[in-house]
């Protein structure tokens, strides 16, 4: 005789239940934890073999770059920037914070301003930290510490299968336009505070 003819299952299924209450309430709260470093383990080992060996790539390139290039050279520019005139804008707000930017890395791409007269060190800051996003998109190597602002952005952009090259090539180019505009800007309010100043000093010894 067997459990079939008694009309016994062959198999018993073992449920059990969620907790519920207080005690629920501790389960799902640990589940949470868990999966709260769970989710932070699986960044860490996506960066370990995503990004992080494409800095290091990126970094050892640009520093043989700069050993090749020179940094006389670069620094020829801040003196070419540092000159009066319409016609060194560009150098001043657009060449200079690229190359410093690009070669540097945040932070020590601002020291560059240090070839430029006080006048203009506000501007060429404006421009400098204004492009240390929008370079992130095809050189991650400059500023790795705020990539996760790209980052975020293309994320939404591959949810809706679209490329991200394009999508860098678009931030690069209008971060580009945009740092020229600020710079601009900036160095144009810095002369009106600085006359301001120059009139409110002379007011006052008089």
């Amino acid at each position: 005789m067997t459990l079939t003819t008694l009309g016994l299952p062959l198999t018993t299924e073992t449920t059990v239940e969620d907790p519920s209450g207080f005690f629920g309430v501790l389960a799902h709260a640990a589940e949470w934890f868990i999966g709260l470093f769970q989710a932070g383990g699986e960044v860490f080992v996506g960066l370990v073999t995503g990004i992080i060996p494409l800095l290091i790539v990126l970094l050892t390139a640009v520093n043989a770059l700069i050993r090749a290039v020179g940094p006389e050279r670069i620094d020829k520019v801040g003196e070419l920037a540092a000159r009066p005139g319409i016609q060194y804008y560009p150098v001043r707000y657009l060449l200079l914070p690229v190359l410093s930017v690009f070669f540097l890395t945040n932070p020590m791409a601002y020291t560059m301003g240090r070839f430029l007269p006080e006048r203009y060190k506000p501007a060429f800051y404006d421009s400098a930290v204004s492009f240390v996003h929008p370079i992130t998109g095809l050189f991650p190597h400059a500023n790795p510490a705020e990539l996760f602002v790209y980052l975020g952005i293309a994320a939404g952009i591959t949810t809706l299968g679209l490329s991200t090259s394009d999508l860098a090539v678009r931030f690069l180019l209008v971060g580009l336009v945009v740092i020229l505009i600020r710079g601009i800007v900036t160095e144009l309010i810095t002369s009106r505070m600085l006359s301001r100043r120059a009139t409110t000093t002379e007011e006052s010894v008089a």
